[in-house]
């Protein structure tokens, strides 16, 4: 293995194992921290932790550990993988982790960046931009767990570190790798550890591989990744083949739990025509609405792609928040939506889709998978998933606002091998 991903949850992990794969990379997600080795022609291994929203020490001994594992399997550069929306406190975690992982190499002047201008994610003067809205006017400032009230992602991280943070300008990145490395070069010997770096297309991501070939560390969305791959085909390092997967047959399901702007819509237009069952946060919370109703509901629907759903808009998700409790909210609808998955697997269900970064991560848990093969993009940064042992299961795992309109439905066709 030459390139070693930390990702903070399971659909970011799933979405940089996707670029990385399209880039030639022979790629395998693995689900949670590993003790056993990868599988020998792993070139790029990407862990996926769940530690986006839990303390920022339990982050860093998490992100410790993944890092540890990796440098055990060979890897010579690493990629600390979070959302392109840059969803994080002001007290972390990305700037806590990334910190930390730049510590155990000793490096300074370390990227950071979470441009995606395919989903329309750019960066221009450090203000992180969802489209043609500043991030804290997009939608994203009503996120139930990490509101993003501050567009300035160099003063939303700098509240989050302990050192110096730095910025490097497009006029910068314009002017190609060389100038861009000049640049973090000198972050570096001012002692800034993290360096946000704008970028607002994919050549400048390109730019941003071309300089980063020798970097040990890399932080970001999963656009940073685009132009690393070529650096270890050039060098011989990879074959540039790719992943493999097979297509899966069989009953399917699909689990809601993002309330974003972009889930919300698709649920909408997906139960247009198929069968979805609404979940109720009070029956779910008063013990009234178990998993065994949902795996009842889709067992029901077999064949029709049923969908259930726990989605709702911003007001009523702070309303119930206020009544019983933020965390104890994500714990209950995650347990419900993890033993939903875990029932329906054992049973008939061999398609599952899954809406959310925190309900994947609850859904991947509880299925105790260990590896998940990378398989053909179902839409921009959102690839099909294969288990890599045991019995044949297809997933797709989707951040809240990824997607278009119609992604269920192609979802499940793709996970099919259509």
């Amino acid at each position: 293995m030459h390139l070693g991903v930390i990702a903070d949850d399971f659909t970011g992990a799933s979405d940089i194992a996707n670029t990385l794969a399209k880039g030639g990379l022979s790629t395998i997600q693995f689900l949670g921290l590993q003790s056993d080795n990868a599988p020998a022609g792993c070139e790029a291994g990407v862990v996926a932790l769940k530690t986006r929203s839990v303390a920022a020490k339990d982050a860093i001994v998490q992100s410790l550990q993944a890092y540890d594992w990796l440098k055990n399997q060979g890897c010579r550069q690493f990629i600390f993988k979070y959302c392109s929306t840059f969803d994080s406190t002001t007290e972390g975690n990305i700037g806590p982790v990334g910190e930390a992982l730049a510590q155990a190499l000793g490096v300074y002047g370390v990227l950071a960046c979470p441009a995606f201008p395919t989903t329309g994610r750019t960066v221009y003067q450090g203000h992180l931009f969802v489209g043609d809205r500043l991030l804290n006017e997009s939608g994203l400032e009503n996120h139930p767990l990490n509101p993003m009230t501050d567009s300035d992602i160099r003063r939303w991280l700098a509240k989050q570190s302990k050192e110096p943070v730095g910025l490097v300008p497009w006029s910068v990145v314009r002017h190609g790798g060389a100038a861009l490395r000049a640049s973090l070069d000198g972050a570096a010997a001012r002692k800034e550890r993290l360096v946000i770096v704008d970028a607002v297309s994919d050549d400048d991501l390109l730019t941003i591989g071309d300089a980063c070939a020798d970097a040990p560390l890399i932080t970001g969305g999963s656009g940073i990744a685009l132009g690393l791959p070529r650096n270890f085909i050039k060098r011989g390092l990879a074959t540039g083949a790719g992943s493999a997967f097979r297509g899966v047959q069989g009953p399917e399901a699909i689990l809601a739990g993002s309330c974003s702007k972009a889930t919300l819509e698709q649920i909408e237009i997906h139960r247009k025509d198929h069968p979805s069952m609404p979940i109720a946060v009070s029956d779910v919370m008063g013990g009234k609405l178990k998993a065994s109703d949902l795996v009842r509901f889709i067992g029901e629907n077999e064949g029709k792609q049923p969908i259930v759903f726990s989605s709702h808009k911003p007001e009523h998700v702070r309303a119930v928040q206020q009544q019983y409790g933020r965390e104890k909210v994500a714990h209950a609808l995650d347990a419900l939506f993890a033993d939903t998955a875990s029932e329906l697997v054992k049973g008939r269900v061999r398609r599952l889709v899954v809406a959310g970064g925190e309900t994947s991560g609850a859904v991947v848990t509880a299925l105790k998978l260990r590896a998940l093969s990378i398989g053909p993009e179902i839409d921009p940064g959102v690839p099909a998933l294969g288990s890599a042992e045991g019995a044949p299961l297809a997933l797709a795992l989707k951040s809240g606002n990824f997607g278009a309109k119609d992604f269920f439905g192609k979802a499940l066709r793709t996970l099919a091998g259509q």
